[in-house]
């Protein structure tokens, strides 16, 4: 992270493995695959440059459509889902947040995997939600959108990466029920925050959400309105 954060504030590698670990078995959007060798990754930096090409087309490719945009979306909405879910997980079920710099994806799909394991003690970190906005938000998804080939909305982005969130966040609810409090104090902090501001809200206490955008889904074949979609009744 680029704002200020004590030296204090670092966690040991061991501690950083033991929360990814944990929360890998909430399922495989909270999944980061650590340590090992390289063969068959790459840095994540280099797909966003390529606008991640690979994966939209083979969005676009599953859900047979010729509308380009269609699968960049999908796939940054995928994408956003599995940086928001363990960052968000770490924190707070282990008060660890993980560090993404370095992070890679891998050649043939959109798992992500971390060559060295870095992080830091979530209540040891000034302004946390501003920090996890500029850890998942600032420094990858933006970088994403700046690579795309493709126009697209901005805030039709901006509205999956917070559908993402908050679809990570009803994942949680169920599983960790007593952190209902803080995951929805921290959750809707992040939707107020920066780009996210005005993209849509919670409706209730399950943490349902509506967006207002679409993610366009729905102009596939056989594809449907989302839950949270702004088109849905």
């Amino acid at each position: 992270m680029t704002a200020p954060t004590p030296a204090s504030a670092r966690a040991p590698a061991e501690a950083v493995a033991a929360a990814l670990e944990d929360v890998a078995a909430l399922g495989g959007f909270f999944t980061l695959a650590v340590g090992g060798p390289g063969q068959g990754w790459h840095p994540v930096t280099d797909a966003y440059a390529r606008g991640f090409t690979d994966l939209a087309e083979a969005v676009a490719d599953r859900y047979d459509t010729r509308e380009a945009r269609i699968g960049v979306s999908i796939a940054q909405l995928g994408h956003a889902a599995r940086l928001w879910s363990p960052v968000l997980a770490c924190t707070l079920l282990h008060g660890i947040v993980p560090d993404l710099a370095g992070l890679h994806r891998a050649d043939d799909g959109p798992a992500l995997w971390l060559p060295a394991l870095t992080g830091w003690y979530a209540d040891r970190i000034p302004h946390l939600t501003e920090a996890l906005y500029e850890l998942v938000v600032e420094q990858h998804l933006n970088a994403l959108a700046a690579g795309l080939r493709v126009k697209i909305s901005p805030r039709l982005l901006d509205g999956n990466t917070a559908s993402a969130l908050a679809g990570t966040a009803q994942v949680l609810l169920p599983a960790r029920p007593a952190l209902r409090g803080p995951l929805t104090e921290l959750t809707t902090g992040l939707l107020a925050t920066g780009r996210l501001a005005g993209t849509g809200h919670f409706t209730g206490p399950d943490l349902t959400f509506r967006r207002r955008s679409c993610c366009l889904f729905y102009r596939t074949p056989t594809g449907t309105k989302c839950g949270d979609c702004c088109l849905a009744r």
